[in-house]
């Protein structure tokens, strides 16, 4: 991960270097996500049918070539912007495969379901200390010797990623085959019908939905903020990037302290307007130290709010349809944020970018609150699902229903 974090701000800082477009940025990173918005909830299915442990064996070795060739065609000096945008959406079409995959092969991997949450916390750490660290190399070693080595290290490091996972045994019976009798089409309308009739599972896919497509495309503009805004270079823009990993590394931490999912609810709404708040304050800032602890604020706030958003789902989803809710996962997080990107550039190159993160992070609040108000009735559709899987205990249910009949009464 410290790898493929080290490949984005190099991506990002190759292309703006090549051309000083902020729309071109967006394209880029439009180019590398839209593959998952278009073909993560077929992919899905695949993840319901195929063996999850081989599948990221191979997408883990297609990355691998991926950032090989980036490393290559610019060590040689022969890097253009369609070959950055050729590989990233060569990228995104391993990724619509890969996030499904992974997200639902952290349950064959934890053996006590009461774990999952602090599991998926931890996996999250992991990730967001990589966030952490990964930003401030790349910010070094372009500065140092270019994005070339960047690449390089990224497709390097998959070697290991590999090697952990060959050395992994995973049982038959944790290698789930579902719903096989149905064809491809009929298994994505089953998952899609079970996502709209689960209003907590919609509802959740929803904001995380709307803010990767307002908010999420923050970092696409992260070098015109380092090198215009705050008149810095790569050092600024690696550390940019690092303050918000902290943040999302403290957040990730939090989570991972827990002992239950009860009471995660009310933090999507919280944490959506946290990381709102932050962008637009962010946006009038034009001090560099001002920038980091608001940075900080907004990789917090976002970070919360998809972990929790991640635990929830997988906490009450049907086994059978794991890997398809989670392709829509996958959607929602990763496949909104293209248009975010190619819409962030889009204005940002008529309007400005300190605009741009404005109107994104007045979008996201305004989602919070709507999502807020939805909350006591998407309690009502949940409390079943915990008590039935044993997450709340009888007397505590007891008191939650007898609290609820209070409030209705009231």
């Amino acid at each position: 991960m410290i790898g493929t974090w080290m490949t984005r701000i190099a991506t990002s800082w190759l292309v703006y270097d090549l051309t000083h477009s902020a729309e071109l940025l967006g394209v880029v990173g439009f180019a590398g996500q839209i593959p998952s918005f278009l073909l993560a909830p077929f992919a899905g299915v695949f993840v319901d049918r195929w063996n999850r442990h081989r599948l990221l064996v191979a997408t883990q070795v297609l990355a691998m070539v991926q950032s090989l060739a980036l490393a290559i065609l610019t060590f040689t000096h022969l890097i253009q912007v369609w070959h950055v945008i050729a590989l990233s959406i060569f990228q995104g079409l391993i990724n619509a495969f890969d996030m499904p995959a992974r997200q639902s092969f952290v349950i064959q991997m934890v053996e006590d379901r009461e774990d999952l949450p602090n599991a998926i916390a931890l996996n999250s750490s992991l990730v967001n200390g990589a966030r952490l660290i990964g930003p401030s190399i790349a910010g070094v070693i372009i500065a140092v010797t270019g994005e070339a080595w960047c690449f390089m290290i990224d497709a390097i490091s998959y070697i290991a990623v590999i090697a952990s996972l060959l050395a992994m045994t995973v049982t038959s019976a944790e290698t789930l085959s579902v719903g096989r009798k149905l064809n491809v089409f009929q298994q994505f309308g089953e998952g899609w019908k079970y996502v709209r009739n689960s209003p907590p599972i919609s509802k959740i896919l929803l904001l995380l939905a709307l803010v990767s497509l307002v908010g999420m495309p923050y970092s696409v503009l992260m070098p015109i903020f380092a090198t215009e805004i705050l008149k810095g270079g790569p050092y600024t823009l690696g550390f940019l990037m690092a303050a918000s990993g902290t943040g999302a590394l403290t957040g990730a931490l939090f989570l991972a302290s827990r002992k239950s999912v009860l009471g995660l609810g009310r933090l999507i709404p919280l944490m959506a307007a946290v990381f709102g708040a932050g962008l637009i304050t962010f946006s009038f800032s034009r001090m560099i130290w001002l920038s980091l602890i608001l940075m900080v604020v907004t990789g917090l706030g976002f970070m919360i709010q998809m972990a929790v958003s991640n635990t929830l789902i997988q906490t009450i989803v049907d086994e059978d349809k794991r890997g398809r809710v989670m392709s829509f996962y996958t959607m929602a997080f990763m496949g909104t944020a293209p248009f975010g990107s190619l819409l962030a550039g889009f204005i940002a190159e008529r309007i400005g970018a300190p605009y741009t993160l404005l109107i994104g992070g007045t979008g996201c609040i305004i989602g919070a609150i709507f999502f807020y108000n939805a909350l006591p009735r998407l309690r009502q559709f949940v409390h079943p699902i915990y008590k039935e899987k044993g997450i709340i205990p009888e007397m505590q249910a007891g008191v939650m229903n007898a609290s609820e009949l209070r409030n209705v009464e009231q």
